[in-house]
């Protein structure tokens, strides 16, 4: 086997290990702690069993420490909400598993079944759901979202590379017409605002029909539960026990839940619903000034070199301003995807290269045809 492969295997279980146990460490609720501990231990066990491997070939190899890529995609889910770093180890769970099933085919062994636990463990933490362990337990985990939801980094991801995406071409397609300074700037940065306020105004309008969305549910459960309080007690038993509990465990549960109309209704809300009450879909307004000021970001890295300079210094500027901050987000969605940084940044580099090629060249016909 390829050496070079099987170091990156050491390194990929020793990142695994160390987000589970980092982010273990920081739960509030032992049962879900103990879930991502024992994660995280299962990968040192791994990690000792490539690193085995990797001393075939180099004796005196150590064992690796967490990279700077699982360490800033900690301080990242500190700020924008863990979901993206467990839907990213969801992502390397499912890539041992197919590994793993690949490996038994290849040697005539007969896959199990055990190939798919991790994965499923993960993805049920992913979806509030886990074996033993209620999900208003698990909303504890999720809560520590910020507002503007679990997928903020995403979010941020996308809505920077809208803003570079859209402007860097409509900024080449003005250049490419052979537009003065003045005229790029203008139209570059009624791009920005028009785009931005565009975003802010679909993010707002979406955050604000989930939140009225759910206020309209609570508010039928809420009925429910005052019509037919031992029915959907009945419900919240059942659910308990499709997430893994016993029978008993599920009644004991959901009794303690109804001893007040209070804790009820909020454990219905958890279970049935999957809605953090606190939250409520988050807040419309910062969700809305986050994707504005997150698209504008973007968009102004092809468009301030006209602030600086004028004709083709400008262009060349604007181009090489956009390439690196291609790269950037390209790097940025390996945090989401686990892929290589260089071959996502060089994909992102492409796709913005090719886009702004285009309408500089269409922009140019035009400027031709109209002279």
């Amino acid at each position: 086997m390829d050496l070079n492969k099987l170091k990156g295997q050491l390194q990929t279980e020793v990142d695994t290990a160390f987000l589970y146990d980092s982010i273990a460490a920081i739960q509030s609720d032992d049962n879900l702690s103990r879930v991502l501990q024992s994660l995280a231990e299962i990968e040192k066990g791994h990690a000792q069993h490539m690193l085995h491997k990797v001393h075939e070939f180099e004796p005196n190899h150590a064992m690796p420490q967490a990279s700077s890529r699982a360490k800033f995609q900690l301080k990242l889910g500190k700020l924008f909400g863990y979901s993206s770093i467990i839907s990213s180890l969801s992502n390397i769970e499912k890539q041992f598993a197919v590994n793993a099933i690949k490996n038994k085919i290849q040697n005539g062994e007969k896959p199990n079944g055990f190939e798919h636990n991790h994965l499923n463990i993960i993805e049920a933490v992913n979806n509030n759901k886990a074996l033993n362990v209620s999900g208003g337990l698990l909303s504890k985990f999720e809560s520590r979202h910020k507002s503007v939801g679990g997928n903020a980094l995403r979010a941020a991801v996308l809505g920077s590379s809208d803003g570079l995406l859209s402007n860097m071409s409509l900024v080449m397609g003005v250049a490419g017409a052979a537009v003065d300074n003045k005229g790029i700037l203008l139209t570059g940065i009624a791009g920005l605002l028009a785009g931005a306020i565009s975003m802010a105004l679909g993010e707002w309008l979406s955050v604000q029909s989930s939140r009225e969305l759910n206020q309209r549910q609570i508010e039928l459960e809420t009925e429910e539960l005052e019509a037919s309080p031992e029915e959907e007690k009945k419900e919240l038993v059942l659910l308990y026990q499709a997430k893994g509990m016993n029978a008993e465990e599920a009644q004991k549960l959901a009794d303690k839940a109804f001893e007040n109309p209070e804790t009820a209704i909020d454990a219905i809300i958890t279970e049935e619903l999957g809605i953090d009450k606190e939250e409520l879909g988050g807040s419309a307004w910062e969700a809305a000034i986050a994707s504005f000021l997150l698209f504008a970001t973007g968009a102004i890295i092809p468009l301030y070199p006209f602030m600086i300079l004028d004709g083709q210094n400008a262009v060349l500027l604007s181009i090489a301003s956009s390439i690196v901050g291609l790269f950037g987000i390209g790097a940025a969605i390996t945090l989401l995807t686990g892929k290589s940084v260089l071959f996502s940044g060089f994909r992102q580099v492409a796709f913005g290269v090719v886009a702004a090629a285009f309408t500089y060249g269409i922009g140019h016909l035009i400027g031709v045809s109209l002279a």
